[in-house]
């Protein structure tokens, strides 16, 4: 009787082992982006590159080694590409590592990381970034870009986001929340209201990023309007100086960071829009003065709906 028992555990044992390796091998590289480290994916060849590329140029960036926005990446290409048609910008997006190279880069004014997650960049490739950055092109960080995916890139994470990420809610994930802008004097807040509120996945950070030298925090989160909570049992709370949105100089490279962007609604949302479309001309000198870089030509940032541009 007892082996007959064991026979049969036995058989439901193997039954289980034989499911879990199906669940595990059809979920495998989401295993390995969550679990196991991401995803080790490094080009070497860059794409095709079109034979000329005009001023003002965008370089879109949205490689994905750790976990992917499925929604937001395409909903934020959209994006740029409406406003490159709007206002005569030359947008050229990819998911290639090896366009970081300084002939590549060197075609660009800026650089964006949209929701760019994980260790996806080579050691020569995060060189010729860094230096691209640091003798004066712009960089535009969108929510995932400021994760601690990144944290194999010390340089990036000190330099380029000034924050350690330390999680966003899960209970429930999504809230409804009230940003609110501290200042108007930068292309990215020019239109802004005061505070709106607005959905999405609300970074924490390890402490404000408000007393690194040289970074000017442009909106926050009203922590009395959701619910922090924690996550894995460390507490989200920031206090009353929780920074959702900044910039800095790297350099003479402009940097702008903003943790908002986890959901496509994102993206065509006005205010969210307004944000992004100053930070981009800000990075590419065309709005604004910082970096011991001046403007390269004015113009106007996308204003929210039934607002104009300042």
């Amino acid at each position: 009787m007892v082996r007959k028992i064991l026979k049969i555990a036995g058989i439901v044992l193997l039954g289980l082992v034989a499911i879990i390796a199906v669940i595990a091998a059809s979920q495998w590289e989401f295993i390995q982006r969550m679990l196991l480290g991401g995803l080790k994916v490094y080009e070497t060849e860059p794409p095709a590159m079109p034979a000329e590329i005009k001023h003002p140029a965008l370089l879109v960036f949205s490689k994905t080694n750790a976990f992917r926005h499925e929604e937001a990446i395409p909903a934020a290409n959209a994006l740029f590409d409406d406003l490159a048609r709007q206002r005569g910008w030359t947008v050229f997006k990819t998911e290639n590592g090896a366009t970081f190279s300084p002939a590549i880069l060197a075609r660009f004014d800026a650089v964006v990381f949209s929701n760019v997650s994980g260790d996806v960049l080579t050691l020569p490739q995060r060189q010729a970034f860094q230096n691209f950055v640091q003798n004066g092109g712009g960089f535009v960080g969108i929510h995932a870009a400021g994760d601690n995916s990144h944290t194999a890139w010390p340089w990036y994470v000190q330099n380029i986001i000034g924050a350690k990420w330390i999680g966003h809610p899960m209970d429930p994930q999504f809230q409804k929340a009230t940003v609110r802008v501290e200042n108007h004097e930068h292309p990215a807040s020019a239109t802004l209201p005061a505070a709106w509120q607005r959905v999405d996945e609300w970074y924490s950070y390890e402490k404000s990023p408000r007393g690194v030298p040289g970074l000017t925090v442009l909106a926050t989160l009203d922590e009395r309007t959701y619910k922090p909570g924690s996550l894995w049992g460390t507490k989200l709370a920031m206090g009353a100086d929780h920074p959702i949105a900044w910039w800095r100089c790297t350099g003479k490279g402009r940097v702008f960071y903003s943790a908002l962007g986890h959901t496509a609604a994102s993206y065509t949302e006005p205010e969210n829009r307004a944000l992004l479309a100053g930070a981009l001309a800000w990075s590419m000198r065309l709005e604004g003065e910082a970096c011991g870089t001046k403007p390269l030509v004015t113009t106007k940032s996308e204003a929210p709906a039934g607002e104009t541009a300042k």
